[in-house]
């Protein structure tokens, strides 16, 4: 992504007073430089020293900095693009073709100057997550009074309140109060969690409708959440710079460049030859036609609610060859949905599920919601529940109908030694929940994570049509829920019940081998994104995974993630037509000047006509169709 932030010679040459990028000013300054020039010497005759001033300022206005950054570069052995742009601004200065010059100087700095508009400004993840992250926690004394403190004066075996909505400060266990939590950005597991006295809370879980009151177990430092901050730390720290395509193509073209460029002043003997020939290799298909690429698929993007905070994440995307998906509100809904139901006795489904449904209206248990749900599908009437009792670890009981029912667990029922003697079925995979009648069993209930719409479709076409060899699944969530989800979809390499560090070396060990995406949603999927090649952030549910993405695809459906890939292969593919069909001229131009056909001059304006030929090709990246799925 194309730094905005001050470097030295930005501070050298402008400071911090302008809020715009440096190749901006610059290339406003080119602009009135030569602009003023021509007027001059065509419109009112002035002598040459008079309208040389305007250029001569350019060059050191304009020219001087952008020469500068260039010999930065090169002490730092980065050989990209822009090299021939400032051998040929020295080069005009060293002869005194200034107007060649100032030509040079607005064209490099006009096509930085739209990169840098095609991004903005993008924030850092840290930031983000830091700021998500509480300030301050409610500490309560042993006489009952409570206080806020910082995070950091937290002790083990503090005693913490979490008010409702907010979000857990430090790891702990629940002393006293019932609710819900979601951690599913943290662990990736998709529902709410229940919590009672006894239960578990990690930090960065956000609380449900109700107070808890927790003893702190760790330090701040050490908590769950301050763990992904550290890989989160470590992973931008590590990732690597991603090689963009004009300076790959540029690899090649200013070595050649420069050959013919010497060649001409060497067998003719006369400089100018040199800088002719330099002036229309400058390779501006490289840097404005990318550039101007790139900003139609930026637009494009974001009309399908995509958002590309990284361009060259964008270039990088049709080379992938693995994709590595998260389970949770990635590939799933993220939230639970009744998929098995088990009878004792099969005719009797319509009674059981409504006697369930009818006591699970009182219920705030994250698996209430589902069988509520399914009675909505079945069209089924509910019955008044005569008594209601939901104590913390023995169930949901009610009288209904006359008839006492118990929705409870398999966990709950050996606890209380009444497993032995029902005929359950086998323990299966995903969440449950089991119904007694009167004492007698009457149903099982499975819950799992469902499928996105169109997931397996999905899946099978990223081979044939977008050559990815390798799909993986990896996931915090537990084993059986995630291989139970690649069955569904038809993926066979699955990892689950990762930690963020645990993905991270997943991720970097792929991309070792090549070119990798992720895609991801929660928290705890940023410091995977960070170290993928391209990383994707699924859905507008955590700033601090869009933060850590290099693109944000807002909406949540595997649709725009394909209009994604499309975009991609379209935008690499007329940035190639546009850049290498502009060198082809240019090496054209290159022979022309060497032979001396071409002065410095006309070298420049031959190389603004091969401009505008390349970028009206680009600009066709700003047209698609309204569809862009193949599958």
């Amino acid at each position: 992504m194309p730094n905005t932030e001050p470097t030295f010679i930005r501070k050298i040459f402008f400071g911090k007073i302008f809020s715009y990028p440096l190749e901006a000013y610059i290339t406003v300054v080119a602009l009135l430089g030569i602009i003023s020039s021509l007027i001059m010497q065509y419109g009112l005759g002035y002598p040459v020293q008079s309208y040389e001033m305007p250029l001569l300022i350019t060059l050191v206005l304009g020219g001087a900095p952008l020469v500068f950054e260039l010999l930065v570069k090169m002490f730092k052995r980065q050989f990209g693009s822009d090299l021939l742009a400032g051998i040929s601004i020295v080069t005009a200065v060293l002869l005194e073709e200034y107007l060649a010059g100032a030509i040079v100087v607005l064209m490099l700095s006009g096509g930085e100057t739209l990169e840098e508009y095609a991004v903005g400004r993008a924030s850092s993840a840290l930031n983000a997550l830091a700021k998500r992250m509480p300030t301050i926690a409610h500490k309560k004394s042993a006489s009952g009074e409570v206080s806020d403190v910082r995070l950091t004066d937290i002790q083990i075996k503090d005693t913490i309140i979490i008010y409702p909505h907010e979000i857990c400060p430090v790891d702990g266990i629940v002393i006293e109060g019932r609710g819900v939590m979601d951690e599913s950005y943290l662990t990736g597991e998709p529902f709410q969690m229940s919590k009672t006295p006894g239960s578990e809370v990690i930090s960065g879980a956000v609380n449900g409708e109700s107070a808890l009151t927790i003893t702190a177990t760790k330090l701040t430092e050490d908590s769950r959440y301050a763990k992904i901050m550290q890989v989160m730390r470590e992973s931008e720290q590590s990732r690597p710079e991603m090689r963009r395509l004009g300076d790959q193509l540029g690899a090649w073209y200013t070595p050649l460049a420069v050959t013919i460029a010497v060649a001409a002043w060497w067998f003719s003997g006369d400089p100018v030859r040199f800088l002719a020939t330099l002036v229309i290799a400058t390779p501006c298909p490289l840097l404005i036609a990318i550039p101007t690429a790139i900003i139609g698929a930026v637009s494009v993007a974001a009309r399908r609610a995509i958002v590309i905070r990284d361009p060259s994440a964008l270039e990088q995307l049709s080379e992938c060859r693995t994709i590595i998906l998260d389970k949770t509100g990635t590939m799933t809904f993220g939230r639970p949905q009744l998929t098995d139901e088990m009878y004792a006795e099969p005719a009797e489904r319509a009674r059981i599920l409504a006697y369930a449904a009818s006591v699970e209206r009182y219920s705030k248990h994250p698996l209430a919601a589902p069988i509520r749900d399914a009675i909505d599908m079945a069209r089924l009437p509910m019955f008044e529940v005569a008594e209601v009792h939901e104590r913390p670890g023995e169930g949901m009981r009610g009288i209904v109908d006359g008839h006492k029912v118990e929705i409870t667990g398999r966990s709950i029922l050996q606890n209380q030694g009444r497993l032995s003697g029902l005929p359950l079925p086998p323990t299966g995979t995903g969440l449950e929940c089991i119904i007694l009648i009167d004492d007698e069993y009457a149903a099982t209930y499975r819950f799992h994570d469902a499928p996105r719409e169109g997931s397996k479709s999905f899946i099978e076409h990223l081979g044939a049509k977008h050559a990815y060899d390798k799909i993986m699944i990896v996931s915090g969530d537990r084993e059986s829920e995630v291989r139970y989800l690649a069955e569904q979809v038809g993926i066979t390499e699955i990892h689950a019940e990762t930690t963020p560090e645990e993905k991270v070396a997943i991720v970097r060990a792929e991309t070792s081998k090549q070119k990798t995406l992720f895609i991801g949603d929660g928290i705890n999927d940023a410091p995977a994104m960070t170290a993928a090649t391209v990383g994707v952030a699924f859905g507008a549910t955590s700033d601090v995974t869009a933060e850590a993405a290099h693109i944000v695809v807002m909406e949540s459906t595997l649709r725009r993630v394909d209009e994604l890939f499309h975009i991609g292969a379209r935008l690499r593919n007329i940035a190639l037509q546009s850049a290498l069909g502009g060198m082809a001229l240019s090496v054209v131009g290159m022979f022309l000047a060497a032979f001396g056909y071409l002065p410095p001059v006309a070298g420049a304006i031959g190389q603004e006509i091969i401009d505008l030929v390349a970028v009206l090709n680009a600009l066709r990246m700003a047209f698609m169709p309204k569809e862009l799925t193949d599958y």
